[in-house]
């Protein structure tokens, strides 16, 4: 029976896309090639990660403060080395740091107002997956 396999992207409107994809290779250090974007290999994937799809309730406050209805997960390798590149760009980063089984997530406001979180994968995989 035909079903689907994984996450095969996310695609988005911007403002000003090309100034967008500039912002996130400055400093987030993604090669985007805009106009196409990026593609991030699987078998590139730190161990332990995942793709996720997650429908939320229409009245959750988990994307705010953006007032979008969606918000962008990024795999990233060091969580606190991240952030620390990224506060100079004068986004704003949301104060709490949420360390635990499934990993490490810290969350910050990209220059179009989207909300983005940032995952550093868990060592050891969570019992429950």
């Amino acid at each position: 029976m035909a079903k689907v396999l994984g996450l095969g992207g996310v695609f988005f409107k911007s403002p000003d896309p090309e100034e967008l994809a500039k912002w996130y290779q400055q400093w987030l250090g993604m090669d985007l090639g805009y106009p196409y974007g990026i593609s991030f290999k699987t078998e590139k994937m730190p161990e332990n990660s995942y793709h996720v799809w997650s429908p939320f309730k229409h009245d959750t406050k988990y994307f705010e403060p953006s007032n979008n209805n969606y918000m962008f997960n990024l795999i990233v390798d060091n969580l606190d080395q991240i952030l620390t590149k990224i506060k100079p760009s004068g986004c704003e980063i949301m104060e709490e740091t949420e360390r635990g089984d499934y990993g490490d997530f810290a969350w910050f406001i990209d220059p179009d107002g989207n909300k983005v979180e940032l995952w550093q994968p868990p060592l050891k995989a969570p019992a429950e997956l």
